[in-house]
């Protein structure tokens, strides 16, 4: 009896570290967030436990009285924030949305355009990526390293020439809006559909910080909901288009690329909707404020941040050439090292480089803006990082400082109530 007891309680003790880990180092991912604790609290309810394969109304399980009531909830409080007629919040990720987006409007062997993954792309666009097992016909846009965004006149260019059933825009390093507006009429001209991947600045689209893709000329916009916009490792799709497009996306979703589209973190998705609406527009105007704080600080002492002739960002992330410090890999494993937590990426320069080994490093800033960094504190960060890299200040030094640095910042903002985000919380006593 009990015989694997121990097991189970390695992986609470290896769950409580790394809590605690986090909660001594300053987070930079471009990717992650905290969530607020009505958010949290989503995800230990019973909704965790069960199944509602299908639309609202029109499900294949029992059950599921309240649950439909939570998703109408939840898809009016995304066709609010969002201004669209359309939002399907059933997706698990943002690649899962993606799927589904591709599952709906696509067929093997069609073209599409995409960014390439040097310029930024993410991976789900890649040939190797879900683009390439739907057989598709991937054709990237030209891109500017000097302006760090897709190339206009190249782009309109490229789509008259190959004439694209769909075009993707979006990207895993979103420095700048994409030009939505600027190819508007070259869309129509071609007849194609136009997705907005906006994973990464999903909370800035909803904060009317960053750009509008559904009122530029995009018919749908994928997401993840865990970035900029801070809730659950969940998805959702937006959409402005016709109804029979629309029905196309959604049975690419079910049953296209999911059953069960796990109802506490739908949940916990909708909190955040509607803290957003509360709240969202201060939070991504902070974002930004502090992304170009940091660019501007670190680029003062040394660091050679991309796209300094526009300002650096326009976003929550920077990126930085930080071959002079050793490469992407080398930096991010020095600086984790030192309690501060970002990852190694490909730039424009590393074209036939290896994904593991790049030149650069990315850089977030929604994470310590959500637990109150202010400007001041961002700049404070910069030095630290910079004292590293230039081998100023021991290992051990360094994440002496970082930890202080972080300590006054362990509460979430933004949000409804405030709670401690990486405290580990205790249920089997």
């Amino acid at each position: 009896m009990d015989k694997f007891f121990s097991d189970a309680m390695e992986i609470r003790d290896l769950a409580k570290k790394h809590n605690k880990m986090f909660e001594e180092s300053i987070p930079l991912i471009a990717s992650e967030n905290v969530m607020s604790p009505l958010a949290m609290e989503m995800l230990l309810t019973d909704f965790g436990h069960r199944y509602a394969e299908g639309l609202p109304h029109q499900r294949y399980y029992q059950g599921n009285f309240f649950v439909d009531q939570l998703e109408d909830k939840v898809i009016e409080l995304g066709k609010k924030l969002y201004n669209a007629p359309q939002f399907d919040p059933r997706p698990v990720s943002g690649t899962n949305a993606n799927m589904g987006v591709i599952f709906g409007l696509t067929k093997p062997m069609e073209r599409i355009c995409a960014p390439d993954l040097s310029g930024g792309g993410h991976i789900s666009a890649a040939k190797f990526g879900a683009l390439g097992f739907r057989g598709l016909d991937i054709v990237n846009y030209p891109y500017d390293e000097e302006t760090m965004t897709i190339d206009v006149d190249g782009a309109r260019k490229t789509i008259l020439e190959t004439r694209p059933n769909l075009c993707l825009f979006g990207q895993s390093v979103f420095l700048f809006p994409a030009p939505l507006k600027e190819l508007r009429d070259t869309f129509q001209e071609v007849g194609c559909k136009v997705w907005y991947d906006g994973a990464h600045v999903a909370g800035l689209i909803a904060g009317k910080k960053f750009q509008d893709p559904l009122r530029e000329g995009a018919d749908v916009i994928t997401g993840s909901t865990h970035k900029t916009l801070p809730g659950p490792q969940h998805g959702m799709v937006i959409g402005n288009t016709d109804e029979k497009t629309w029905k196309k996306v959604q049975k690419g979703v079910f049953p296209g690329v999911l059953s069960n589209h796990h109802l506490n973190t739908m949940a916990a998705l909708g909190i955040t909707l509607a803290e957003m609406l509360d709240y969202g527009e201060a939070y991504a105007q902070k974002i930004i404020d502090n992304a170009r704080t940091l660019a501007e600080e670190l680029y003062a002492l040394g660091m050679d941040v991309l796209a300094e002739k526009r300002g650096f960002t326009s976003s929550h992330t920077l990126v930085a050439d930080v071959r002079k410090f050793g490469g992407g890999k080398e930096v991010a494993e020095k600086l984790e090292r030192c309690n501060i937590i970002l990852n190694k990426n490909l730039i424009p320069v590393d074209k036939n480089r290896n994904s593991q080994d790049p030149s650069g490093i990315r850089i977030g800033t929604q994470e310590i803006t959500r637990i109150g960094f202010e400007k001041n504190d961002v700049k404070a960060l910069a030095e630290i990082m910079m004292k590293i890299l230039k081998n100023n200040i021991s290992e051990e030094k360094a994440k002496e400082e970082v930890m202080n640095l972080k300590s006054e910042f362990k509460q979430v903002k933004f949000c409804y109530g405030t709670t401690n985000p990486y405290e580990y919380i205790e249920l089997f006593k």
